[in-house]
């Protein structure tokens, strides 16, 4: 039978280990815990304030290739007019530009091209006087010119991605994710956003369909009480 002394010895290991536990516990707890105003286990940055996306003018293009043979627009280039122009009806208020090139090899056929693009415009519902049209000089020599289309309209965007100011290679005891992280995924929510108002604030609620809501509301009651016809 172990003697007083020796129990006494071992109860105070047990408690000296105990303590020694919880010291370094603490410690590890403290290390990752809050640091630079920032909860345990967080990213110190967060990569919406490096890549925030922000709403600015920019301008929206469109070259039609017109080769000096053309006559009239394809089916392929009308899709891609018709599809441009809505894209600035819903985006812009403004106006809508044409730019022709002046003194290329196909500039009688970009001329004529722009006529039956002004049309496409006019049978779109685009009023005449938000229809710009000017020229462009472009090289006698050089290839077929295109026509270019243009609004200006509020987009939302963020800075380009591909920046690396830091070497990945050493070694980063922060805990921080590396600059370019999250730069794609904030493009791809920027250039999602049908309407960049959205972020700014939320749209008005739709009026109430009383016709439905009564509709819904006798199902409702009917099933309450069994009542099927």
């Amino acid at each position: 039978m172990p003697s007083r002394t020796a129990i006494s010895a071992t109860g105070h290991f047990r408690r000296a280990v105990l303590v020694a536990t919880v010291l370094v516990s603490a410690a590890v707890l403290q290390s990752c815990g809050t640091r630079d105003g920032m909860t345990t286990g967080a990213i110190p940055d967060d990569y919406r304030t490096r890549h925030p996306i922000t709403l600015t003018e920019v301008e929206h293009t469109l070259d039609v290739p017109i080769a000096s043979g053309d006559r009239t627009l394809t089916i392929g280039m009308r899709d891609s007019i018709n599809g441009f122009i809505g894209d600035y009806k819903e985006r812009s208020s403004g106006v809508i530009t044409i730019q022709t090139p002046r003194g290329s090899v196909n500039a009688g056929a970009a001329s004529a091209a722009r006529r039956q693009i002004r049309h496409l415009m006019l049978a779109s519902g685009v009023p005449s006087p938000k229809i710009i049209e000017s020229s462009y000089g472009a090289s006698p020599a050089g290839d077929a010119a295109p026509i270019r289309l243009s609004f200006v309209a509020t987009t939302a965007v963020t800075n380009p991605c591909g920046q690396w100011p830091e070497d990945l290679g050493i070694n980063d005891y922060q805990n921080k994710n590396y600059y370019n992280f999250g730069c794609a995924t904030q493009n791809n929510i920027a250039a999602q956003i049908a309407n960049p108002m959205d972020l700014v604030t939320p749209r008005a609620i739709s009026p109430i369909d009383a016709q439905q809501r009564s509709a819904v509301i006798n199902t409702y009651r009917t099933a309450g009480t069994g009542d099927t016809d």
